[in-house]
């Protein structure tokens, strides 16, 4: 795996429509500092128009600002997790953005104790336009809104509160080590998560069990310590789900998003009457793909033989750029500037964060992190993000701050629509082996966008609701529960390889819980 530095500058991203330098972020963070103590100053004032006007305009400063200083830490530290320089920052702003809060909390108890009737008018002010929605959730959140020294003690919380996604998040991607894998030509192959996904397409079925058993067993050989850092993760939402009143973390969950908990209910009861066409699909790739037996590591490699978009990175840009072309001219030329002008960070290098997504701030332009390689999957990933960051350009070129943020459940439609209209491009002009192997791959796409993704939230929803119930959180219960549901979705056609019922440990997604139903909902 290469370095950093040795990647070409054309492929990283640059983050100085962030903040132009470190040296720059210290005198923010200086400036932020002030602003906090700005803010304190209006205590017990936000009952008049007057103050709670130059109050607000005060605290949309203060807001971007600490976006500002915590997103460039945490890319900064993605580059390459094992940099101590980039954790203290994180840690840093991490920790007084949680202070801040603290310090703050007297805003919402002040503003939800405002009558209905003054919300109403402050809602249609047109010179607090920007703000309406800000009034809307503030009369929303009247029934969970505590007193100021309860919410106090909640903002302090936060400090730590994040820790287990925190701990997963280092252990996974800077200290995780795993065993080589020898591929079809005796070669000794330097495993990492980008590679595994490589591996796992390879025609060679010994090679993909080769692959499985270094990713998984490495789970396994440490999956009591990961099971108690999940455990912590699901204890502290449980915590903030009973302090605001509610009955579940699932319910909380909906409620922050608004967004009715039956959307979630339904999705599971759904597709959890549909997973006979999963179980005929699987039973159909073991027949296709000729093999004695089918294993979870024979799910991702393409049923059709020699048909891959196995395309260079220049090369796949240019034809997620082609197929997204009906989205129209502005669109298009967003998509030649996040290329030319240094948005994307794209191949995986030591130290990097797995996987992809795509961030920023209000005042920068969007950002995606890839890590990729030359597969199909990674094609469609590139198409995926740049989703996530047309949706932030265009909401943050047409909305005030305060309105330009959206929530995930309508994040990942912005991003799947991309993948479909990919699809439906290269089917246009496929045939023959081609087109069969791009509707398997439209086949693969529901199996892990509704059903997968359906699958992870049922375990969620499982191992929240037992934690409520009492019982304790145990490598051995997070393991027979995820690995019973694997057999519920997949079916008798496959070989319930052991190793998979460590799979839920590698899963980052179940560290912001109650997310993953949202790649189903938005498929």
């Amino acid at each position: 795996m290469k370095q950093r530095q040795e990647i070409e500058e054309k492929y990283l991203w640059d983050l100085s429509s962030i903040c132009p330098s470190d040296e720059v972020w210290e005198e923010r963070f200086v400036k932020l500092k002030e602003l906090t103590k700005k803010l304190e100053g209006f205590r017990g004032t936000l009952s008049d128009e007057g103050k709670l006007r130059e109050f607000l305009f005060i605290k949309r400063e203060h807001g971007r600002t600490i976006s500002d200083l915590y997103v460039y830490a945490r890319m900064k530290r993605d580059e390459d997790t094992t940099v101590s320089k980039y954790q203290a920052m994180s840690d840093r702003i991490e920790t007084y953005s949680s202070d801040a809060s603290a310090r703050l909390a007297f805003v919402m108890p002040e503003l939800t104790a405002l009558s209905d009737e003054t919300l109403d008018k402050l809602m249609i002010d047109p010179t607090l336009a920007d703000f309406d929605v800000f009034f809307r959730e503030v009369k929303r959140h009247k029934r969970i809104t505590l007193s100021e020294k309860e919410e106090r003690i909640l903002a302090e919380v936060g400090s730590f509160a994040d820790n287990p996604h925190d701990v997963f998040s280092m252990f996974d991607n800077a200290d995780i080590k795993f065993p080589d894998v020898e591929d079809e030509n005796g070669n000794a192959v330097k495993m990492s998560h980008g590679v595994y996904s490589l591996l796992l397409q390879n025609q060679n079925q010994e090679v993909r069990k080769r692959a499985f058993e270094s990713m998984f067993g490495v789970y396994r050989d440490h999956v009591n310590t990961l099971a108690q850092v999940y455990a912590g993760n699901v204890k502290k939402d449980r915590f903030y789900s009973k302090i605001r009143g509610f009955k579940s973390s699932l319910e909380y969950s909906m409620y922050l998003e608004d967004v009715d908990k039956a959307c979630y209910d339904m999705l599971l009861k759904a597709v959890g009457k549909a997973t006979p066409s999963l179980h005929r699909y699987i039973a159909l790739r073991k027949k296709v793909l000729g093999v004695e037996t089918l294993n979870m590591y024979d799910l991702h490699v393409p049923i059709v033989k020699s048909q891959n978009i196995a395309l260079k990175y220049e090369d796949a840009y240019d034809l997620v750029m082609e197929a997204l072309s009906p989205l129209g001219e502005e669109y298009a030329k967003l998509l030649d500037r996040a290329r030319n002008e240094r948005w994307i960070d794209v191949y995986e290098t030591k130290g990097k964060r797995s996987g992809a997504y795509s961030w920023g701030t209000y005042d920068s332009h969007p950002y995606v992190l890839l890590n990729y390689q030359e597969t199909t999957h990674d094609v469609f990933t590139i198409a995926h993000e740049l989703g996530h960051a047309m949706h932030s350009y265009m909401s943050n070129k047409a909305q005030p701050y305060e309105k330009a943020r959206y929530e995930i459940f309508v994040a990942e439609i912005a991003s799947t629509v991309n993948e479909v209209l990919l699809l439906k491009h290269l089917l246009k002009s496929a045939k023959g082996e081609m087109r069969k192997y791009l509707l398997s791959y439209y086949l693969d796409m529901f199996r892990t966008t509704l059903f997968r993704q359906t699958m992870f939230a049922e375990f969620e929803q499982a191992v929240h609701g037992a934690y409520s119930e009492g019982e304790p959180l145990t490598a051995e219960m997070l393991c027979d529960l995820y690995y019973d549901l694997n057999k519920k979705y997949y079916g008798d056609a496959v070989n319930h390889n052991e190793l998979i019922k460590y799979e839920w440990a590698r899963i980052p997604h179940f560290y912001s819980s109650f997310y993953v139903y949202k790649y189903a909902t938005g498929l």
